[in-house]
C-alpha cells in the first residue's frame, strides 16, 4: 500500500492545498460512504425514501396546482411529469446546498483534532444528494415508460444541466458553510431560503405562464434567478422541444453560478484556517 508523508509546517498548507486535495481523495471516499450509511443506517426502506418522497410530493403538488388552483403545463406534456422533472432537479440542488452549508460544522470534532483540506467536507457533502437524484432520475424513467412520453435528442444536454446544478449548489453552499461557522443563525435561514426558492423557481408551473401573465419589468428580475435556466433547460432535456425554455436563461445561470464558485471558493480559502478558532 502506497503511503505519503505530511509535513506541517508554515506556509506548506498555501502551497501544497490543491496536491494535499488530490493527495487525501481516499478520505473523500471514506467521509462519502459515512454519509451515505448514516443517511439510511436502521431505517427500514432504505433508499426507497429517495422514491418515496419526490413521488408523494409529486402527487400532492399536482393536486394543488392542477386540480385546485387550475394551472396548465406546457401543451402536450403529460403533467406530473413536468412537475418531477423540476422536482427531481430542484430536490437535487436544495439537498446538496443544504448538506454542503452545514458540512464543516457537522464535522466540527475532525476539524478540531487533525489536518487536511477542509474543502473535502462539502465535496463528500453532496455525493449523497447526487445518489438521491439518480435513484429519483429512474422514477422519472418509469413515469415516462407509464406514459409513454420518450425523450429525444434533448436528453444530450442532460449532463450539463446535471454538471450546473452541482456547481450551483457548490458556489452558494461553500459561502453558507463559512457564514454557518461564525454565525449560527444561518443554520436557521438555510431551510427558509430552500424554502422561498422553492416557490420561486418553476418547478410546479412552466416558465412561460411568468412571460405570457407577469409584466416585462418582471421577466429580468425572475430570470436573475440562475435555477430558473436550470431547471427550465433540465426539463427541456427530457421533455423535449414541448418544454418552455428561454436559452438567454442558461447565460445567466451560467454567469452567475461561475462568479459566485470563484468567489465562494476564494472566501472559503481565506477563512478555512478560521474554522479551528470559531468552532
Amino acid at each position: 500500500m502506497k503511503t505519503h508523508e505530511v509535513v506541517i509546517e508554515p506556509g506548506r498548507s498555501e502551497k501544497n492545498y490543491w496536491r494535499d486535495l488530490w493527495r487525501n481523495r481516499e478520505l473523500l471516499y471514506i467521509l462519502s460512504m459515512r454519509d451515505i450509511s448514516v443517511r439510511y443506517k436502521q431505517t427500514v426502506l432504505g433508499t426507497s425514501w429517495s422514491l418515496i418522497r419526490p413521488l408523494i410530493t409529486m402527487m400532492i403538488m399536482f393536486f394543488v396546482f392542477s386540480k385546485v388552483a387550475k394551472l396548465k403545463g406546457d401543451p402536450g406534456i403529460p403533467y406530473p411529469l413536468m412537475i418531477l422533472a423540476g422536482l427531481t432537479i430542484w430536490t437535487f440542488f436544495s439537498n446538496a446546498f443544504t448538506q454542503i452549508s452545514t458540512s464543516i460544522t457537522a464535522n466540527s470534532n475532525l476539524v478540531t483534532k487533525v489536518y487536511f483540506p477542509r474543502l473535502i467536507m462539502p465535496l463528500s457533502s453532496s455525493v449523497v444528494s447526487f445518489i438521491d437524484f439518480l435513484v429519483a432520475l429512474g422514477l422519472f424513467v418509469v413515469l415516462t415508460i407509464w406514459y409513454q412520453f420518450w425523450p429525444d435528442w434533448h436528453i444530450l444536454f442532460l449532463p450539463f444541466f446535471i454538471i450546473l446544478a452541482l456547481l450551483a449548489s457548490f458556489a452558494f453552499g461553500l459561502i453558507f458553510a463559512v457564514l454557518n461557522v461564525r454565525f449560527r443563525d444561518i443554520g436557521q435561514l438555510i431551510p427558509f431560503i430552500v424554502q422561498i426558492g422553492f416557490y420561486a423557481c418553476p418547478i410546479a408551473y412552466s416558465s412561460r405562464l411568468v412571460e405570457e401573465n407577469a409584466g416585462e419589468w418582471w421577466h429580468p428580475l425572475y430570470y436573475m434567478n440562475p435555477m430558473v435556466g436550470i431547471i427550465d433547460g433540465f426539463k427541456w432535456s427530457l421533455l423535449g422541444e414541448k418544454a418552455f425554455f428561454n436559452p438567454a436563461s442558461v447565460i445567466n445561470s451560467v454567469a452567475v453560478v461561475i462568479l459566485f464558485l470563484f468567489v465562494s471558493i476564494y472566501f472559503f480559502r481565506q477563512r478555512e484556517n478560521s474554522f479551528v478558532d470559531d468552532i
